[in-house]
């Protein structure tokens, strides 16, 4: 009876914590990475009577976790991959729209201020229409401006984002840290405390939609975390930590610093995986080419107009004015060059821009050894040839070139020796696009005219006419026209013989016939004229003139109605001026405004659409290794039903194995009364 009487317990203790189990499964169910648990009974050890062994009842041998560390894994890796992705996607959707938007990227801007050129150059001398000018001008560079700032507010978000992620990081390290020693104690003992496993994973996960973890397991239950390349995060209840701080080089740009005891280590491009990972991938894959490709085409826009207009004249006759902002003024020169925080030296560089034609939408990177500098692209690593290096004296200017020979379009002024070690950030476009701005408000001054012209004789007895020279080569710009107008006017008589000559028997100085030959009549000759200090004019000559026709190549003096130069600057909409390679002559290379604006937003739109496609595919990954893990791990109502009901029965039949015991006690004292 009594053994009866103690198998009974035995059975109602171990069904009594089946329940409990079960209840607290039930009460679970909703409780993020909560890991179903059930029991594991054995039987007691049987005890022996002269018939045999006899069983003494059941025992609970353990509470056992439903877990898989595979499915647990593959839930952490999709979790950090999906949260990359949709970082990253958050931000491309918002600069795609930007750019591309009819009313807030650059090409409408770009298209009304060329419109408004050819509207001008269609009656150069109306003032309203070369006020437009002046108006579209400001308009566009106003739209580069937005354009810029809203970018850079873009940037200013990831660094705040950084910030705030990183915080996350290391709330949730230290967390894990604490778990692995409260799972360590609670270990001791040779049984698992799953409630500490299950909120220990939970928090992994979490930190897994914030950075890229690689998780080792111990030998003592405790987990080790490692960031980047192998730099540890947790280390049983040791944590490290992560802090964001202003780059070295460019301190609106934020890094990501590991920080352990004493030490620090940089290590924004080894992070990986989770939100701070794409923001990070964001920045340095879209974000900083964007701007870049922005400053570039801004840059380009106020070379080519400026130059243009300073190969003209005005309506008073005057070398036209330049239309927008100096791009080499000191306080911009200062700019595009960010010595290292870490610097030792005091040298500020100067970089200036030398051709805006074959600047690339890379930064650059240089350091002093001491003796020798060492520059890098930081596009593609390329390392570039620096000249003169090491400068025989200061000031000195360094140009810059790559392996194939090509110039960067860029020059940087030093006027000391950086000390050893010393490291530079070169960016020539970064800022291109928030500098641009017009200088001028007088439409008058625009540079609609060519600054010569040339006519035939009208006493001409032959049929010969020469066009309008072009001004092909110019010494200076904007032009020297007092040098121009000195060199003219050149007269041009025809000798019947195939030459032109003045005066008759002596060749026209600086005169060159291209191809060179003599003049053949009935077709059209084409001819150069040196004017000299580098100044070059083209034309034609064709018809048939008689022997001593006379033709004039002058000054351009009252040219109010000519539009020649202002066809010039519309031609700038199309003509090939960005991304020019100099060391290819057979073909022409390089885009124009519009069509290197359009592969911007090409390049950006493909990558919006790119990641918009990794957003479906990660989310169904995600998706897939949770529904994995919950078949394995979640709490099944249905099923927790099944086994409270189960458990109750088992309960109760214990109850009545006691009762059993009870009665045949109470039978056998009876027998005694």
């Amino acid at each position: 009876m009594a053994d009866l009487l103690s198998i009974g317990l035995s059975g109602l203790s171990a069904n009594k914590t089946s329940l409990a189990v079960t209840g607290h499964n039930i009460t679970n169910v909703n409780t993020p990475g909560f890991s179903r648990q059930d029991t594991v009974q054995a039987t007691r050890v049987p005890q022996f009577s002269g018939a045999g062994f006899i069983g003494s009842g059941t025992t609970l041998v353990d509470i056992r976790r439903t877990y898989s560390e595979f499915l647990s894994t593959q839930v952490r890796s999709s979790t950090a991959l999906s949260s990359d992705v949709e970082a990253y996607k958050s931000q491309i959707e918002q600069l795609d729209s930007l750019l591309a938007g009819t009313t807030t990227g650059i090409t409408p801007s770009l298209q009304k201020f060329f419109s408004a050129l050819q509207t001008a150059a269609e009656d150069p001398a109306n003032i309203p229409a070369r006020q437009l000018v002046l108006s579209e001008a400001q308009g566009l560079a106003k739209r580069f401006n937005t354009v810029y700032d809203r970018i850079s507010e873009q940037n200013e978000f990831i660094n705040k984002q950084m910030s705030a992620v990183t915080d996350q990081v290391n709330r949730l390290a230290g967390s894990i840290a604490r778990y692995n020693d409260a799972i360590a104690i609670a270990a001791a003992n040779g049984k698992q405390p799953n409630d500490l496993l299950d909120a220990r994973e939970e928090a992994v996960r979490q930190l897994s939609t914030y950075v890229g973890v690689t998780v080792v397991p111990q030998d003592d239950n405790s987990l080790n975390l490692f960031v980047g390349s192998g730099q540890p995060l947790v280390v049983g209840s040791t944590t490290s930590r992560l802090e964001v701080v202003p780059g070295l080089g460019d301190p609106t740009r934020f890094e990501v610093n590991f920080v352990s005891g004493g030490s620090r280590q940089g290590i924004t491009s080894l992070l990986t995986g989770g939100e701070l990972g794409g923001l990070i991938r964001y920045r340095s894959e879209t974000l900083d080419p964007t701007l870049n490709s922005l400053g570039r085409l801004a840059l380009a826009v106020s070379d080519q107009v400026n130059t243009q207009l300073g190969q003209g004249l005005d309506l008073k006759g005057q070398v036209g004015s330049a239309l927008f902002g100096d791009f080499n003024d000191s306080a911009l020169t200062t700019l595009r060059a960010r010595a290292f925080s870490t610097n030792t030296g005091n040298v500020q560089p100067a970089l200036t821009i030398t051709d805006t034609s074959i600047l690339t939408t890379s930064d650059y990177r240089l350091e002093y050894d001491g003796t020798q500098y060492q520059a890098r692209r930081l596009s593609d690593g390329a390392t570039l040839t620096v000249s003169p290096n090491p400068p025989g004296s200061y000031p000195a200017s360094l140009t810059f070139t790559d392996a194939a020979g090509r110039d960067q379009g860029f020059a940087l002024a030093l006027d000391a020796a950086p000390a050893a070690a010393d490291k530079f950030l070169l960016q020539p476009t970064r800022r291109g696009a928030t500098s641009i701005s017009t200088v001028l408000d007088q439409p008058d001054q625009l540079a609609f005219a060519a600054p010569v012209r040339a006519e035939a004789n009208l006493q001409n007895s032959g049929n010969g006419s020469i066009s309008q020279p072009d001004l092909i080569a110019a010494g200076s710009n904007p032009i020297d026209a007092a040098a121009i107008a000195a060199a003219l006017p050149v007269g041009l008589i025809y000798d019947g013989a195939g030459a032109f000559e003045n005066p008759p028997g002596t060749p026209v100085a600086g005169l060159t016939r291209v191809p060179a030959g003599a003049f053949q009549p009935g077709q059209t000759n084409s001819y150069e004229l040196d004017l000299g200090g580098g100044n070059v004019v083209s034309f034609s000559i064709s018809g048939r003139p008689e022997s001593g026709d006379s033709f004039n190549v002058g000054f351009n003096t009252n040219g109010v109605s000519d539009n020649r130069n202002a066809l010039k600057l519309v031609d700038l909409q199309s003509k090939q001026t960005i991304g020019v390679d100099p060391s290819v002559s057979t073909i022409a290379t390089g885009v124009s405004f519009t069509d290197g604006y359009g592969d911007l937003v090409e390049r950006v739109g493909t990558l919006t659409a790119q990641a918009r496609q990794d957003s479906e595919a990660t989310g169904a990954i995600l998706k897939q290794a949770t529904d994995n893990r919950d078949s394995l791990s979640a709490v099944n109502l249905d099923e927790e039903a099944a086994n409270l009901i189960k458990f109750e029965q088992y309960y109760n039949a214990s109850a009545q194995v006691i009762q059993v015991a009870r009665s045949l006690f109470d039978t056998l004292i009876s027998t005694f009364r």
